[in-house]
């Protein structure tokens, strides 16, 4: 997709008075990001736990706006426990299961924006978005382009915040912690715009023009 389609894309949503919708994933492990912290001169800050367990947390975020609107956060969450038969990773449904749940919780069209990952272009993910065209709009993002996806500054705040060097004692608590940190932001709709900012893309209310791009 080139940038002209995306910007075509923001013409369409405010035909369609449609929210304007960003996807991506990420993940966490046990094992928390590290970041700067305090400690004595000389010495390496550590945290010794007695940790339970193994698993891995995957996030599908969705950041949605429309101008005139509070922006929102959706996101779905996948645990991996490591067990016999249990997949890693998301499904196809899953994501299917997330666009219908912002459709219904924006109540109105929405026009996802999202990278080229397998799962998004697997033929049932494909029919399901043409089956359902009259409110889901799908554009891909070029290849290696993060900078142009507003979820990426979501993962930046979860990683550089609360999951920085967090030292867990197990899954469940990871859990809690990342769906704790998602609400607060939910809340926060000012974070969500600032995710936008950075990536150089603007919403206006210029029905013409709902989505620019910077040349």
């Amino acid at each position: 997709m080139e940038e002209g389609d995306l910007a075509a894309g923001g013409r369409s949503a405010a035909a369609k008075g449609a929210w304007i919708c960003f996807e991506d994933e990420a993940g966490q492990g046990l094992r928390p990001p590290r970041a700067r912290t305090w400690g004595r001169r000389g010495q390496t800050p550590a945290v010794h736990i007695r940790a339970g367990g193994t698993g891995y947390v995957s996030i599908a975020g969705m950041l949605c706006y429309k101008p005139g609107q509070r922006s929102r956060l959706i996101y779905r969450l996948h645990l991996y426990r490591r067990r016999k038969g249990e997949s890693k990773s998301f499904a196809w449904t899953d994501y299917r299961d997330l666009l219908l749940q912002a459709h219904q919780q924006l109540g109105a069209p929405i026009i996802v924006v999202w990278d080229n990952l397998n799962r998004h272009l697997v033929p049932q993910m494909r029919a399901f978005i043409d089956e359902h065209e009259q409110w889901l709009t799908v554009y891909q993002l070029p290849s290696y382009a993060p900078d142009l996806n507003p979820t990426e500054g979501i993962w930046s705040l979860l990683k550089r915040g609360p999951l920085a060097n967090l030292a867990v004692a197990g899954l469940p608590q990871l859990v809690r912690i990342v769906k704790r940190s998602l609400k607060k932001i939910q809340y926060r709709p000012h974070l969500i715009d600032g995710c936008l900012i950075q990536t150089g893309l603007t919403l206006t209310h210029n029905p013409a023009e709902a989505l620019d791009i910077p040349n």
